[in-house]
């Protein structure tokens, strides 16, 4: 149960958003550019970043819902967030992915974790400048997005089915969720 009143049934940010739409919307608007606009990684990638971060904070909602995100965006390749998931250091990554999500992993524990020998791994896998920029403010994003969810308790949900459904929806992008009376 969540720690404030927010709409019975409906898990995790979405819940929260509901409550106060005023800091809801640039929320989901921030997810929106980072995880669908422009960028050279591709919205798997990004999902996939978003799920890893917030799967090395504890945080199941968002892991769950981004994994399940990941999952649709990769297709036939959907194994790759498992395997990142469950055993990083083992997944068939490209080595340009694996040097991001090292630097997705710094910033988890702290910015300042973040070192120029990551930076320049990173650079001599082929990883550009906005690569990198997008890998750490996803990485930073999410560390919020997490907090925000576990800090108010919002309701997560077990059953796998629901993330499924989810990750059908965010797949398509970030929309506000209707506000429900």
């Amino acid at each position: 149960m969540a720690y404030i009143n927010v709409p019975e049934g409906v898990p995790g940010i979405r819940s929260l958003v509901l409550f106060r739409p005023e800091t809801g919307k640039p929320l989901y608007q921030l997810a929106q550019v980072l995880l669908r606009e422009d960028s050279p990684l591709t919205p798997a990638e990004r999902e996939l970043i978003a799920a890893h971060v917030s799967s090395r904070n504890n945080c199941r909602f968002c892991m769950e819902s981004h994994a399940a995100a990941a999952r649709c965006l990769y297709g036939t390749d959907k194994q790759i967030v498992d395997d990142v998931l469950n055993a990083p250091s083992r997944a068939d990554l490209s080595p340009k992915m694996r040097a991001l999500l090292h630097i997705a992993g710094k910033v988890q524990l702290s910015g300042k974790q973040v070192t120029p020998e990551d930076i320049a791994a990173a650079r001599e896998q082929g990883a550009s400048d906005r690569e990198i920029h997008d890998t750490v403010l996803i990485a930073a994003a999410f560390c919020m997005f997490n907090r925000y969810v576990d800090g108010l308790a919002s309701w997560t949900p077990t059953d796998p089915a629901v993330y499924e459904e989810m990750g059908l929806r965010m797949a398509k992008g970030y929309v506000l969720p209707k506000q429900t009376t």
